[in-house]
């Protein structure tokens, strides 16, 4: 009878610190929504849709693009995540192909000519790779192969997964010249489709996930992440930054492109998409 008064007291200690856990990582949310720089009564049908001026002209470059955005996501949510898209020009087309998951299709992948850099409903994208000329070429071929094979088409689930971030991630994951180190609040993205174990989006290291609940990644870009409940929080060490749940990347602008080539001036972490 003792040794089972222990055992339970020891689960109550573990289930107490657990608890405890969770709810400090839910400090980050909480402060967006706190703080206000999440809206609580948008309507989706007046959001600003128009292009943030990211996306290279394509009537002025003529060369292959390829660039992955992040933008907050609508309403309240966006107080949790991002969504996340991949935007693609051929050499010498003169307008952009945007690959999405889009919770309410189904199947839920969404590939379509539209504006690249257009605000997710009101929320301000920011640009995390961006890559031009033979290696986009190529990615683009790799992008227009892999789509169509990605295994959760059929299925969307906002926690933890798999969702919009999962979908890209997976897609970043198939492209070698596609490097993506994703925002710490794009919940999704380590779930993993194929396993527990994969690459790192930025194919610089490699993470477990077990179904996106509780995971790690170490990563050369990444830095080392840890995934509890889908909320992640890590360090990166290449651009010296704090990585928060809901808050973001907290410092140095994270580089972007083939392997950190270009870096992408980004707003203030806590009012930008992350």
């Amino acid at each position: 009878m003792t040794l089972l008064i222990r055992s339970i007291g020891r689960l109550l200690k573990m289930g107490g610190a657990l608890l405890l856990l969770v709810l400090v990582l839910l400090l980050g949310p909480a402060y967006m929504l706190a703080s206000q720089q999440v809206p609580f009564h948008a309507d989706w049908q007046t959001a600003n849709r128009d292009s943030s001026g990211l996306a290279p002209d394509p009537d002025r470059v003529r060369e292959a693009v390829v660039q992955v955005y992040a933008a907050r996501t609508f309403e309240w949510r966006g107080a949790f995540g991002v969504h996340t898209w991949i935007a693609t020009k051929a050499a010498g087309a003169s307008r952009y192909r945007v690959y999405q998951v889009l919770s309410w299709r189904r199947p839920t992948v969404e590939s379509g000519y539209a504006p690249p850099d257009r605000q997710w409903y009101g929320n301000s994208p920011t640009l995390l790779a961006d890559i031009r000329g033979e290696p986009a070429a190529r990615a683009i071929d790799t992008i227009e192969d892999v789509v169509p094979q990605y295994p959760e088409a059929d299925r969307y689930r906002i926690w933890p997964g798999p969702n919009s971030n999962t979908f890209i991630a997976w897609v970043v994951r198939q492209v070698p010249e596609l490097s993506v180190d994703f925002p710490p609040n794009a919940l999704g993205k380590d779930y993993l489709p194929d396993g527990i174990v994969a690459r790192a989006p930025s194919h610089t290291g490699y993470q477990l996930s077990f179904g996106g609940l509780l995971g790690v990644m170490v990563a050369l870009d990444e830095g080392i992440e840890f995934d509890l409940l889908g909320l992640t929080v890590g360090v990166d060490f290449q651009s010296p930054a704090l990585k928060l749940p809901g808050i973001g990347r907290v410092g140095m602008a994270q580089p972007t492109g083939v392997e950190g080539e270009r870096e992408v001036e980004q707003a203030a972490p806590l009012s930008a998409s992350g």
